[in-house]
Parts: structure tokens; sequence; C-alpha cells
């Protein structure tokens, strides 16, 4: 688990975090610690109580200083080494619906809309699904395809499969202790 300290939550002085709350954005930029209880954890190694350090990550929830409190499992230890994310070209009337559709499947871990850049790229709908085999990536992909044509009947005008090449070392922001 780690937290995500937002950019832009962090843009104007009213937003920068307080000294405890910059140490607790410091402590956990690399992730929280793998215990039962991590924040008992994490406010014994600052040396302040549990509920001080609850009440400063919910505040910081709040203002917009930190984004989000969430898993960042490595896929590949895991054994998802096929890593497909499914651009779609969706109607635009459509694209709001079929993107809270995809974003609620089991195997789409992350979903999103983007502007086309036409004449060369028509997806507006990215959605990552990962797989332990490209076929096993297609074959969901393919049956996504299916709802998507039965409950958005010609929404979708196309849609391709990119897949990873490489791994790429994923960081949040981070600040100098």
């Amino acid at each position: 688990m780690s937290i995500e300290a937002s950019e832009a939550g962090l843009q104007s002085a009213a937003d920068t975090p307080d000294p405890l709350a910059r140490r607790i954005i410091v402590a956990t930029q690399s992730g929280l610690p793998l215990v039962a209880d991590p924040w008992g954890a994490l406010a014994h190694e600052l040396g302040v109580p549990g509920e001080t350090v609850l009440a400063t990550v919910a505040d910081m929830l709040a203002r917009g200083v930190i984004r989000r409190i969430g898993a960042v499992p490595n896929h590949y230890a895991i054994g998802f080494t096929a890593n497909g994310m499914s651009v779609w070209d969706i109607d635009d009337d459509a694209v709001d619906a079929v993107g809270r559709f995809l974003a609620g499947m089991k195997s789409v871990t992350h979903c999103y809309r983007r502007p086309r850049r036409l004449p060369q790229w028509p997806y507006n709908l990215f959605a990552m699904v990962h797989g332990r085999s490209r076929t096993e990536v297609d074959d969901e992909i393919a049956a996504l395809a299916q709802v998507i044509e039965t409950r958005f009947p010609a929404a979708c005008r196309s849609r391709d499969v990119l897949y990873s090449s490489r791994i790429l070392k994923k960081t949040g922001l981070r600040i100098a202790p």
C-alpha cells in the first residue's frame, strides 16, 4: 500500500503540508509497512499517536494534498506477464457509459478517457487488462467487446490492444525528506 501525493495538491502555499504531514508523506512514499496495523507502525516510527496520524492523513485527503491510498501490486511478480492496454474508438455520446461499464469489470485494472489525435489516433477510451498470457488478455478483451456491442449497439467503431514491451518503474510524486 502506498500514499500517492498529488502534485496539484502541493502547488499552493495553503496546501503545503505541515511538518507532521510532510513526515507522513516522506515515510510512506515507498509504501506502508506490510503488517497487521500499518498505521500503528507508522505512528510508532514517527513517535506520535495513531489517532494523530489517521487525522492528518484524512485532512490531507480532504484537502487534495494526497490523492489516494492504494495497493500497487507488481503484476509480473504475481504471474500477470501479459499487460494489454485495450484502446477503443467509442462514439462521444456513449463514451461515458461505456467507460463506466469497463471500469466496473473485474478484469479491468484502470480505465480512462483521452482525447483522440486524428487522423492517426482515433481512440478515446483506454482500459488496462492483465493476464498470464496474451491469449488470455485477447480473449478477455474480445469478451468485453461482445458485451459492449450488445449493451451499446454501434457505440464502438474500432478497437485495438497495445502490449507492454518493458517494465517501467511507477512512482508518484516524491518530496525530499
